[in-house]
């Protein structure tokens, strides 16, 4: 059988009682005698009714809003496959709602919107947000994307955290930390090339930014972002400087740090040589094939450093390290936001997971034996560690409570990282 024919099957109903697609709902709460069912609906659900009418925050405490996420798409720039269509998307949007509760017990519904009209998309999400714990924008083409973030961010009074943009900007943040750490560099002194300047592309230079990073060169189709080119987005303008690189090749030397966001095989073995003397790092996250293939970059040179989006490969840049968790954290303060604090505060505990001992279930998983430790091939934790989870929303929750923007204000840290335990344990034997 076929890989797309097993796939096509797994998405299909597997008995008389299953239903087709990869998400349902489940009940809460038991609904099996006349009581019970007086107060699931008439007349016993009024009384919740009129408590959010008279304080709309009740909301958090009597319906499942808290533990909610919308995940939404306009089917415009899906995974590998481009504008496919809002319909299309759906498996996707579906397989983020699974990513969501396995990682993170955080129930998510899909939304896939029948048009590509920002304003129109603005609309309809800032009506129905209020539904919602989150909103989780995916799979929205830039530079829209962009827009729609940023107004729902000033209208709705929840998270609204577009995936493709942050994850894989906290991801490859945690990894840059930890290169930095054992080379000895310094943040401000990196050099640091990002090709690709769409959505991920441009958030993961602003993270960078925030790091501390002060020189960033930026690529896009037409080549490198600088200040002569007239045909910039006001989001690429953000990084055209002066310089006379004009291509990849004159822009990749002496670069401590190079993003891939772009196609397969734009990197050369030479440009991996032309990099900075220790420890340049490749993050290539094409997929499925990268700008380089990893065995590739190191025949090239033995010191680099390289992680991509496949899970085939050491240093995986998978954002199911990220969303899940930081909605996690975020829902569980019930935050109204996500800072750029609670961002890098997800990449810092990443970075530290990474070097703590690696689990024997993690490593079994990798089937990667006793060599998986912190080092050249293992600077981002695994996906497989259900520690992440406590490490990741822990930081979140810390700092959107520092920042402001959470509506819990009783936190003890300590009780929470033990529930969070709890939590990871308990997703650990489902």
């Amino acid at each position: 059988m076929s890989f797309e024919q097993e796939s096509l099957n797994y998405h299909k109903a597997k008995s008389e009682f299953d239903t087709n697609g990869k998400t349902g709902t489940f009940l809460t709460k038991s609904c099996s005698t006349s009581k019970e069912l007086s107060m699931a609906y008439s007349p016993g659900v009024a009384t919740p009714c009129l408590e959010i009418e008279k304080d709309i925050d009740k909301a958090y405490d009597y319906t499942n809003k808290g533990n909610l996420v919308a995940v939404i798409s306009d089917g415009t720039a899906v995974l590998g496959l481009g504008d496919i269509g809002h319909l299309a998307s759906k498996p996707v949007m579906e397989g983020k709602g699974v990513l969501f509760k396995s990682f993170a017990n955080v129930d998510a519904i899909d939304i896939e919107l029948n048009t590509k009209d920002t304003e129109e998309i603005i609309s309809i999400v800032s009506a129905m947000a209020d539904s919602f714990g989150g909103i989780n924008l995916e799979d929205i083409s830039a530079p829209r994307c962009f827009e729609i973030e940023e107004r729902l961010k000033e209208i709705c009074n929840i998270p609204v955290f577009h995936d493709d943009q942050h994850g894989t900007a906290v991801i490859t943040t945690a990894g840059l930390m930890n290169v930095v750490e054992m080379s000895g560099k310094k943040v401000e002194d990196l050099k640091v090339v990002v090709i690709g300047a769409g959505a991920a592309g441009i958030a993961c230079a602003k993270m960078y930014k925030h790091l501390g990073v002060k020189n960033i060169t930026m690529l896009d189709s037409k080549g490198v972002i600088h200040s002569g080119r007239d045909d910039l987005n006001k989001y690429k303008k953000l990084f055209a400087f002066d310089t006379d690189d004009r291509t990849l090749e004159d822009a990749i030397k002496d670069a401590d740090m190079v993003l891939g966001l772009s196609k397969a095989n734009l990197i050369t073995p030479d440009m991996v040589k032309s990099m900075s003397d220790k420890n340049p790092i490749i993050f290539a996250c094409a997929n499925p094939n990268p700008e380089i293939l990893p065995s590739v970059a190191k025949e090239a040179r033995e010191d680099v450093i390289i992680g991509t989006g496949r899970s085939d490969y050491p240093n995986q840049v998978n954002n199911v390290l990220g969303f899940p968790q930081i909605f996690r954290g975020a829902l569980d303060v019930r935050a109204t936001k996500i800072t750029d604090n609670m961002k890098l505060s997800a990449a810092k505990a990443l970075a530290s997971l990474a070097k703590e001992e690696v689990p024997s279930h993690v490593k079994k998983a990798h089937n990667r034996g006793d060599d998986m430790s912190f080092g050249y091939e293992y600077i981002i934790p695994s996906p497989f560690d259900r520690r992440v989870l406590v490490y990741v929303a822990s930081a979140v929750a810390k700092s959107a409570i520092e920042d402001g923007v959470a509506r819990v204000k009783d936190f003890d840290i300590d009780a929470y990282k033990a529930k969070l335990e709890r939590l990871a344990n308990h997703l650990d034997t489902k």
